[in-house]
């Protein structure tokens, strides 16, 4: 078997008294997509953030490709080949859609000015926002936003990618539209870890699942097999899913 495009091994995380990841280990094969799911709390944007090097683990390693990036800031694992988007997206608010875009071609590609712009109209037609190219980011709505991040990180060209909650917020007319672009990222070869908590999106684009609960991961399998184990079922009881 080929080596994993990403191994989890061991990662735990606190903060003071609190662990927010504790002991967590998997891997993700080249062209899957991994579903991360779990109650508000679970520990699901702490390990993201422990992949793409904004926290460093307190235990633990994170290998890409068999090489160790346990560390790395954030910006070396960019290079390497990881992206991330967040449930809040962070566009550079007085920069135009396609600038946004542009910059992450530029900084996190290393392409040239005319190259990057390019590229950055392509990843608009592909996530629906080609008419928006020209507006400001802080002029964009909320879910105009989530797409616009999404094309930011996929113009530093990544192995794997992180996406936190891309379909939150959206209504039932919209979400569709969102799978239709999962479905592209798919096609352009890219592996992908979801965090989501809308199940219509997660139970069709992801070929496993993860479950978190208090740091820990209580269940791991196929979508069908994750719905109906018993402890992912207490995790949710009573939570907003």
């Amino acid at each position: 078997m080929e080596q994993p495009i990403i191994s989890v091994v061991g990662v735990s995380k606190h903060f003071g008294g609190v662990t927010a990841v504790r002991d967590i280990s998997f891997d993700v094969q080249a062209g899957e997509v991994l579903g991360l799911m779990g109650p508000n709390g679970a520990g699901k944007s702490t390990l993201l953030n422990l992949i793409c090097g904004e926290y460093k683990p307190d235990s633990g390693a994170v290998h890409l490709k068999g090489h160790g990036i346990t560390g790395l800031a954030t910006h070396r694992v960019c290079h390497l080949g990881i992206a991330r988007t967040y449930q809040i997206p962070q566009p550079f608010v007085n920069l135009t859609a396609l600038q946004n875009i542009s910059v992450a071609a530029q900084y996190g590609r290393g392409l040239g000015k005319d190259a990057a712009e390019s590229e950055a109209l392509q990843l608009l037609d592909m996530v629906d926002l080609l008419e928006k190219k020209d507006v400001s980011a802080r002029d964009l709505t909320a879910i105009t936003l989530k797409r616009l991040e999404l094309a930011r990180a996929l113009a530093t060209s990544p192995t794997l990618l992180l996406l936190d909650e891309v379909a939150a917020g959206l209504n039932e007319e919209e979400i569709p539209r969102i799978l239709e672009i999962l479905q592209r990222v798919r096609e352009m070869g890219i592996t992908y870890v979801l965090v989501e908590h809308v199940m219509r999106v997660m139970t069709r684009v992801v070929d496993r699942i993860i479950v978190m609960d208090k740091g820990t991961k209580i269940a791991e399998g196929l979508p069908s097999e994750v719905m109906e184990d018993g402890k992912v079922i207490e995790a949710y009881l009573g939570e907003e899913v």
